[in-house]
């Protein structure tokens, strides 16, 4: 029995701290899949503490799993595994059943696992932290008291510095489709060998006060006697055709798409700033450097938000006012940089680099040695756009 115990404590404590270390490289994730929840739920008003919560989330698996491994104050934490787990199967079992959203983020990004693995493992963990949870008291710390709350305080600074660092200079481990590497333009096309949905025309009818849904090929003999309510498209079988970056697509002022023409370009810097909640001051000045070399090299500058009136507003009394602005999709935005702002320089579509706005001056060093290259399009011609 003892050895059983010990091996399920090492199971259960090491799944905690895994998941809770994949999802801490990325708190904005698992934030995001949260208001998916409060949006599907209609409680979308606590959007706003999403991030606060995943934040707190993300530190509690860590710091758990490692206090079961160590046995530190076991009774509490085998309470509130119990617990957590409880609510964690609760939503990936909503998940499995309603099919939303389309998974529960439980390994963040960086493992995407379907809906209904992700329930079963929930299940799976229900029953063995109900073992642990009946045999608490057979549970000894490895640890005098002392060592053991000495590395407790050390996993919690490291469960919440692991996560400032990520919100502040980009996650550590980059698991989005807008990695650097990747060509933006081949992202946003269906991967090789990928079925798309397969739809079947269905005709609703009204007879009787009851609706009724006919195939083209099954029409009833008597269809005068029915009245005609409306055509729809039905879901028959869902493909697997979805691009990795969807919704990407860069237009000015005149909505008229401006997106492979920048990805085409030789060289080119994007500022994404999804919106003003980090104030333009806090980045001005290093980003003033970067935008100055970028002309004196002949490489265009975009700023991209979804703000596009507030951006040209913010920017109106900076040195670099003469910025093209261009809009974008907000869940793109927010996909594609996870600090706000977010600077990129591409090469012909393909992501050279990214860089949080604390650590601009990196580009800038790199923006050093690229030798000028002459613009095909001129930033004027995108603006007018």
């Amino acid at each position: 029995m003892k050895l059983l115990i010990t091996i399920i404590r090492i199971i259960v404590g090491v799944l905690f701290i895994f998941s809770g270390l994949v999802k801490a490289n990325d708190p904005h994730g698992l934030s995001y899949k949260m208001q998916e929840f409060f949006e599907l739920w209609g409680v979308d008003q606590f959007n706003s503490f999403t991030l606060a919560l995943s934040i707190l989330m993300n530190a509690f698996e860590i710091i758990a799993g490692f206090a079961l491994l160590i046995g530190w104050r076991i009774r509490l934490f085998s309470w509130l595994l119990l617990l957590l787990i409880l609510f964690f199967t609760f939503l990936t079992g909503y998940t499995y059943i309603t099919g939303k959203p389309t998974n529960c983020g439980c390994f963040g990004d960086c493992i995407p696992i379907t809906s209904k693995t992700s329930f079963l493992k929930d299940v799976a963990l229900t029953l063995m932290i109900g073992f642990l949870f009946w045999k608490w008291r057979q549970i000894r710390p490895l640890f005098s008291s002392r060592t053991s709350a000495i590395a407790m305080i050390a996993v919690t600074i490291f469960s919440f510095g692991i996560q400032w660092y990520a919100l502040n200079y980009l996650p550590v481990v980059d698991c989005l489709p807008f990695k650097k590497g990747n060509n933006i333009s081949e992202k946003m096309k269906s991967p090789p060998g990928s079925v798309p949905d397969s739809f079947a025309i269905v005709f609703i009818y009204e007879k009787g006060g009851k609706e009724y849904e006919f195939a083209p090929a099954d029409l009833p003999d008597d269809l005068d006697t029915y009245k005609f309510v409306k055509r729809s498209d039905k879901l028959v079988r869902k493909g697997n055709a979805d691009p990795p970056i969807k919704g990407f697509g860069l237009s000015g002022i005149t909505d008229l798409d401006s997106t492979q023409t920048i990805l085409s370009l030789p060289n080119a810097i994007l500022l994404f700033c999804e919106d003003f909640s980090v104030p333009v001051s806090r980045w001005q000045d290093d980003f003033v450097k970067l935008y100055t070399l970028a002309k004196s090299k002949q490489v265009p500058v975009y700023a991209v938000t979804t703000q596009l009136t507030e951006a040209n507003a913010q920017f109106a009394k900076t040195p670099f006012s003469d910025i093209t602005v261009l809009k974008c999709d907000y869940t793109a935005i927010r996909t594609a940089a996870r600090a706000n702002p977010t600077v990129y320089l591409l090469k012909e579509g393909t992501i050279e680099g990214k860089w949080s706005y604390r650590d601009m001056n990196e580009l800038t060093d790199k923006l050093g040695g690229i030798q000028s290259v002459p613009t095909v399009v001129s930033t004027d011609t995108i603006k007018t756009q």
